[in-house]
């Protein structure tokens, strides 16, 4: 059996639909393990785009079973949007290539409006959430008052948590002076999507364990980056989710025996988007280079990411906290002309230079970057389609990654494109 993850390892936007669409080759079985539409991943394929936010980047393939984990929280409407946008585009999107959790939590229309208030109320102080009620939903299932997609499959049992979760939330939108929900509204809409769910909806970790335990090749797909999750990321601007490889258990319902390893994307620069500390940040021309040259701007939001050098300190911690056996660095075209690039290999806090990243923002707003610098390289790579081929001194840059991290280097990007793509060492 093969079994493995690919997960962001920075703050998200690394390229991870175009490696999960790439890597989804040779897997059998693609499953997404947490997040929700909050997430975008952007794939090119020949000359058609696809933007995909809730469903697995297998689903591009004919041949391949997408499975979205019960660690997933699930908007019906934005589903079933990106659905037919699939379809419009040519790809089918039936019950054989596309399986739902039972378990996973739906997606409410008073978790969207809480989301927009809360965030609001916040003031200088808010997240910078997509608002599309992710942080609610995932409120309600720790909570446990939250519904679930095998909820939806039962008229009465939905019907029931719906109406007392109803009276509830409009009791905390009427705190913030938001209009109140009609439940009959809800459920009548909700009824509709049920009736078009049903087919796709399974028990995933009997599923999974069975392709696994028949040699199917299963790749975890993770949404958001490293430095989003809930635990190890920079608190409170992170997801509400783990992001990291551990995840992928109770998210997607099997064992950690049963993963064989974990690719870390990256790209060959940082980029972050919203409120936090980013020690590396360049708030100059260099930066809006970067920003320009990458095309940094959000898939879900359309927000233009802040950009800076590549933080190794960053890709250390992601490769230790998810025991990552390679990385995929993605976008090595983007800093080709650059003179000279540099790379983070430090913090200096407190006249005491660390390579760990720090669990408090206080501490990590002080961090100043300790750099290397090396020499750029003129040459475009667009073309490029072997490590040879690829010029000295990008490669003494990806050594540099790999020597810092002890973190070998799997599959380089040199393009969007599925073709843009150098695969270094078989995963």
């Amino acid at each position: 059996m093969s079994s493995f993850v690919v997960l962001g390892a920075q703050w998200g936007d690394e390229g991870k639909g175009k490696m999960t669409d790439y890597l989804a080759e040779k897997a059998d079985v693609v499953v997404r393990f947490q997040g929700g539409n909050n997430a975008g991943h952007t794939v090119e394929v020949g000359d058609k785009q696809y933007k995909l936010h809730l469903i697995p980047s297998g689903i591009l393939y004919d041949n391949k079973l997408n499975v979205i984990g019960n660690g997933v929280v699930v908007d019906p409407k934005a589903l079933f949007e990106e659905i037919d946008y699939l379809e419009d585009l040519g790809v089918k999107v039936t019950p054989e290539k596309l399986v739902i959790s039972d378990r996973a939590q739906l997606i409410m229309p008073y978790h969207r409006i809480l989301d927009g208030l809360k965030e609001q109320a916040r003031g200088k102080n808010d997240i910078g959430t997509t608002k599309k009620g992710i942080g609610p939903c995932y409120t309600d299932k720790a909570e446990r008052s939250g519904i679930r997609v095998c909820d939806l499959m039962h008229k009465e049992v939905f019907e029931e948590k719906l109406r007392r979760n109803v009276e509830d939330k409009n009791e905390i939108i009427n705190l913030y002076d938001g209009e109140a929900l009609d439940f009959e509204t809800i459920y009548n809409e909700y009824l509709g999507y049920a009736e078009r769910m049903r087919a796709h909806v399974a028990d995933i970790s009997v599923r999974i364990y069975d392709e696994i335990k028949a040699d199917k090749n299963v790749l975890f797909e993770g949404a958001q980056g490293s430095l989003l999750d809930i635990d190890y990321g920079t608190y409170p601007y992170v997801t509400s989710s783990s992001t990291v490889a551990g995840g992928v258990c109770t998210g997607a319902g099997i064992g950690p025996t049963m993963i064989n390893s974990a690719v870390g994307i990256a790209k060959a620069y940082t980029t972050r988007v919203g409120k936090g500390p980013f020690p590396t940040e360049l708030e100059d021309e260099m930066g809006e280079l970067i920003r320009q040259k990458g095309h940094e701007y959000g898939v879900t939001t359309g927000r233009a990411r802040r950009c800076g050098w590549l933080d190794l300190v960053i890709l250390k911690s992601t490769a230790r906290i998810s025991g990552l056996t390679s990385f995929a660095v993605t976008k090595i075209d983007t800093l080709a002309g650059i003179e000279k690039i540099k790379v983070c290999t430090g913090y200096k806090l407190d006249d005491k230079v660390i390579d760990y990243f720090p669990a408090s923002l206080e501490d990590l707003a002080k961090c100043e970057p300790v750099y290397e610098e090396f020499d750029g390289w003129d040459e475009s790579v667009a073309d490029v389609r072997s490590y040879d081929e690829l010029p000295e001194n990008a490669k003494k840059y990806l050594k540099r990654i790999e020597e810092f991290t002890g973190t070998k280097i799997s599959v380089i990007g040199v393009g969007p494109r599925r073709d843009h793509t150098i695969m270094v060492d078989e995963l």
